[in-house]
């Protein structure tokens, strides 16, 4: 800059510098200044790793969303959502009940190797598992749960976040006790978190919520009822499960709402969300989940969000709840245990790679609730009630209290009609499981022993009434 020579005369303190030359001389500096800021702006590096989301919705159904074809519009936030980003049609649970079911979700173990195969037993202490690995890596991580059997106390997941908020303010369940959160409670809780973390903090974080409706009771919210076609007077559960699933859409969209307004910010966080497991709506003669392993209690619907990072798509091929860890880890290029059990996606939603076409899924169903130490003995092994093995849409069930096996085409057959393998007593009438299930079998009981190991459940009686109301009893 030239002009401090114009402006002032070093050989005469009598000649005082023009204004104009005084005014050019700011203007210059502060042209420099700005430029000067600008390319600081410009050269700060991008966020070496994104933030992540994710959102976990209790008891729902794939089938249910408006997003997978429903006739109802039961979830227009969620169906933007999947639309803008990878939407799985062949999503499954592992397991069809919540505990199992979110262990494996964030450990990447099926439900016999952490441990935690019925609510109210704890997993393993000390697994690898994404939330701990994001932490390592400098990830501020945060949960809210409002599901009574996610309590730290009763499932072990609170040592994997560095804060974990559970959130039971209302009494969902008939005015009995405060056993869960509603979705506005929980929105309203993440989101004074998220504006909290982004007012004093620069490393990235991972946020989980996990919503609880459209669980049991099926409460009917009214404000829905005219936007799906419901008469309140007339509404049935499955009218009620519609509702629930509209109302926790909408608290949904409040909290991806606040992600969108800040372009930086929704550029620079990974969405994932997913379901525990789906619900029987009165299938197979059954309301509810977790005694058998029917595609209503397994189909979830399951995406992954990245603005102009993953082109939107619909990928047929099958996936499971232990996928969203390596997935994630994939994604936001760290490496993924070797002993993490679930599928990588990161190559295919990246274009790199084509969908497995010939994978085999394993799923197990349990028991409900263990309310008390005795209990506990011996829990894991006796509570198993069966276990399933999906390969090339071809589904094999061996129920262990019945010893019965169920062959089914799903293709064919998707509401699992016609049991190719002779019902109740197929064994001992000649059909017998296939190698692949007997040794998935043997796995899950060898798995069960050595977790029947761990340390007995300590729970209080409010923690027993909660189960029991929740229906989570054997």
């Amino acid at each position: 800059m030239t002009c401090f020579p114009k402006c002032v005369n070093i050989e005469n303190d009598d000649v005082r510098p023009p204004r104009l030359h005084w005014t050019l001389c700011a203007l210059g500096l502060a042209l420099l200044l700005a430029r000067a800021g600008g390319a600081a702006r410009q050269a700060e590096p991008a966020p070496r790793f994104p933030n992540v989301l994710v959102i976990t919705i209790d008891t729902l159904r794939a089938d249910r969303l408006s997003g997978y074809g429903y006739r109802r519009a039961t979830s227009p936030h969620l169906d933007r959502l999947l639309a803008g980003g990878a939407r799985f049609t062949q999503a499954r649970t592992v397991e069809p009940l919540t505990n199992p079911a979110i262990c494996s979700l964030w450990t990447s173990l099926y439900p016999h190797e952490h441990g935690g195969t019925r609510n109210g037993l704890r997993m393993r202490p000390e697994l690898p598992s994404l939330s701990g690995i994001l932490g390592r890596r400098g990830y501020r991580t945060a949960a809210f749960v409002g599901n009574w059997t996610l309590k730290d106390r009763i499932s072990g997941l609170g040592e994997h976040f560095g804060r974990y908020d559970e959130v039971f303010t209302r009494k969902r369940w008939l005015g009995l006790f405060k056993g869960e959160a509603d979705a506005r409670d929980l929105t309203d809780t993440a989101l004074g978190w998220l504006r909290e973390h982004r007012a004093r903090e620069r490393r990235p974080f991972l946020l989980w919520v996990h919503y609880v409706e459209p669980h049991a009771p099926y409460r009917l919210h009214e404000r829905f009822a005219g936007r799906l076609g419901i008469a309140p007077a007339a509404a049935n559960r499955g009218d009620r499960y519609d509702s629930e699933i509209a109302f926790v859409d909408e608290q949904v969209g409040r909290l991806l709402a606040v992600i969108g307004e800040d372009p930086r910010l929704a550029a620079n966080t990974l969405v994932v969300f997913t379901a525990d497991h789906g619900e029987s709506l009165g299938e197979h003669g059954y309301w509810g989940h977790g005694r058998n392993l029917y595609e209503p209690g397994l189909r979830i619907p399951f995406g992954i969000s990245w603005p102009g990072r993953l082109r939107p798509a619909a990928i047929d091929a099958p996936a499971v709840t232990l996928d969203v860890a390596p997935t994630v880890l994939g994604l936001v290029g760290l490496p993924v245990p070797a002993g993490f059990r679930g599928f990588d996606w990161a190559p295919v939603l990246q274009g790199r790679a084509a969908p497995p076409r010939d994978r085999v899924t394993l799923h197990q169903a349990h028991k409900g609730a263990v309310l008390s130490a005795q209990e506990t003995q011996g829990a894991r092994r006796r509570g198993l009630l069966a276990v399933a093995v999906i390969s090339a849409g071809r589904k094999e069930i061996f129920g262990l209290s019945e010893r019965d096996l169920h062959l089914f085409d799903l293709g064919r057959d998707p509401r699992e009609s016609r049991n190719l393998a002779g019902g109740a007593g197929a064994i001992v009438s000649g059909g017998r499981p296939s190698e692949r299930l007997l040794m998935s079998l043997a796995d899950v009981d060898r798995g069960l022993v050595a977790s029947d190991r761990l340390g007995p459940a300590e729970l209080d009686p409010e923690q027993v009434q909660a189960l029991r109301a929740l229906g989570y009893v054997e």
